[in-house]
């Protein structure tokens, strides 16, 4: 037992690694005055953690998948390359966080400790392969979430968000937890694999049963991806986040969310067209539909651009999750592109709003007017991303859209592949509205934004770079998303 656990040990060397991190950030925190803490060797052992963490999870794209931990977590290509892209969005936060103004100086540690524990969390949502896994998962994610929100203790929106996070959280989690209770009482296990063999189709009081407990279970899963109805957290907390911790909301804990949805629905509802199947499916249809009209519309009207941002990245979840209601491998690879694209385009989004609002104190659309005559390459790249955002050809986001529609399209869902592509026009609308304000609006102001230097240009260029290469040279990365098989139950 002791050796078969060493054994399952050394398959899961990424998320040690992130564990150490984590710990070896609390023992740099534990050995400096507050009076010194310059946070130099902070962010050095975060960079040094996560580049490790980061080289583990590639190597680990061409091992054989398998089970370990008696089939409780599944190691995978598709989870691995989940895991990577959470991985970067977790280190373009903590880079965010050491120049922003929105973390007080001495809760930069505190950010980067409990990023790192998030960032475990979602490790081990993205990998599970029962329901305690995740909901281990899931809570280890959400716990250290609450507190990162409400950082900035001295802004009340910063603790409404943290309030409102944990009091949607808490619900959302007990009802998962109490439809998974069910499942267990009905079925006898809570393994995926041995779900799929204790489920009995012709037994109707089973089946009642399961319909209720899975629609608790997409509660909590739905509740992270911030779909609709579940998504009325998420623009509060987005705004009274501090920037950084917005940006690292809208990569790490969505995109575990839906590699946790992936796994189910493909592990658990990708066979037999039983009533269960269908109902399962159903409701994410109706969520995609949902998540993606609400999130655009409601965006329309936003004078903050990281409120905007908060129901953009809404509407993305509902795309996202149109392969998710494709429950085949050609929607997971469209899954895990469309992430890898999500994640350049949200650092580069955020990352110039953040300096831009450390400057004027707001986020406001207004503070952008301009921008193209004070700073034209962050203004340049800033377009770049809002084009792509919107899905427009050749940047990556057209890519991404594309490749989900076509998976739509492929399995006959016509109907939601032109609710996607009506809402991508929609989106038109407030994506272009910052870019009109940036080139064709007077300066509102000629005093210099410190956000700005050469060393965060050179950073925003580089993030910039895969939003529009993705876009062009698609191919080579789309081949490495096909091979994100996932290890079925």
């Amino acid at each position: 037992m002791g050796i078969n656990f060493l054994a399952n040990l050394s398959h899961y060397i990424p998320e040690l690694m992130a564990i150490v991190t984590m710990m070896g950030l609390l023992f740099v925190e534990a050995c400096f005055k507050s009076s010194e803490r310059n946070r130099l060797y902070l962010y050095l052992v975060s960079g040094i953690g996560l580049l490790f963490t980061f080289w583990s999870l590639g190597a680990a794209l061409s091992t054989k998948p398998l089970f370990i931990f008696t089939n409780s977590v599944a190691i995978d290509p598709f989870s691995t390359l989940i895991k990577m892209i959470m991985v970067l969005g977790c280190a373009g936060s903590i880079y965010l966080s050491a120049d922003s103004e929105d973390i007080y100086p001495n809760l930069k540690s505190e950010f980067a400790i409990m990023a790192m524990g998030v960032l475990v969390g979602g490790m081990l949502l993205a990998s599970a392969n029962n329901f305690l896994t995740l909901y281990l998962g899931i809570e280890t994610l959400s716990i250290l979430s609450y507190v990162m929100s409400s950082l900035k203790k001295r802004d009340d929106r910063s603790s409404e968000a943290g309030l409102k996070y944990v009091l949607y959280g808490g619900v959302a989690s007990g009802i998962m937890l109490f439809g998974m209770s069910h499942i267990f009482g009905a079925l006898g296990t809570i393994n995926f694999s041995e779900i799929i063999i204790a489920f009995n189709p012709q037994d109707s009081s089973q089946t009642t049963v399961l319909l209720v407990s899975f629609l608790f279970v997409f509660v909590g899963l739905g509740y992270k991806i911030a779909c609709v109805p579940f998504h009325m957290w998420s623009p509060d907390v987005y705004e009274g986040s501090p920037i950084p911790v917005t940006t690292f909301f809208a990569i790490v804990p969505k995109m575990a969310g839906l590699a946790a949805l992936v796994r189910i629905t493909m592990g658990l509802f990708g066979e037999d067209q039983t009533i269960l199947q269908i109902s399962w499916i159903g409701v994410i249809q109706v969520a995609a539909a949902l998540t993606m009209i609400v999130g655009n519309v409601s965006a329309i009207a936003q004078k903050s651009v990281k409120r905007m941002l908060a129901y953009s990245s809404i509407g993305h979840a509902g795309f996202m999750l149109l392969g998710v209601v494709v429950v085949d491998q050609t929607g997971a690879s469209a899954i895990a592109f469309y992430g890898i694209t999500y994640l350049f385009m949200t650092l580069v989004a955020f990352f110039i709003t953040g300096y831009v609002s450390d400057h004027y104190g707001n986020d406001h659309f207004e503070r952008f007017n301009g921008l193209i005559h004070r700073y034209p390459v962050m203004c340049i790249m800033m377009i770049i991303t809002m084009i792509s955002l919107a899905g427009i050809p050749p940047m990556s986001g057209f890519v991404a859209k594309f490749n989900i529609l076509a998976a739509a399209v492929k399995k006959g869902y016509f109907t939601l592949a032109i609710i996607g592509g009506i809402n991508s026009v929609v989106s038109l609308y407030y994506y272009l509205k910052i870019v009109r304000l940036m080139v064709f609006k007077p300066v509102e102001s000629e005093e210099a934004i410190a956000g700005f230097g050469i060393r965060n240009q050179i950073v925003v260029i580089g993030l910039s770079v895969p939003v529009i290469a993705l876009g062009i040279f698609w191919s080579s990365i789309l081949s490495l998303s096909s091979g994100a098989h996932l290890l079925l139950p």
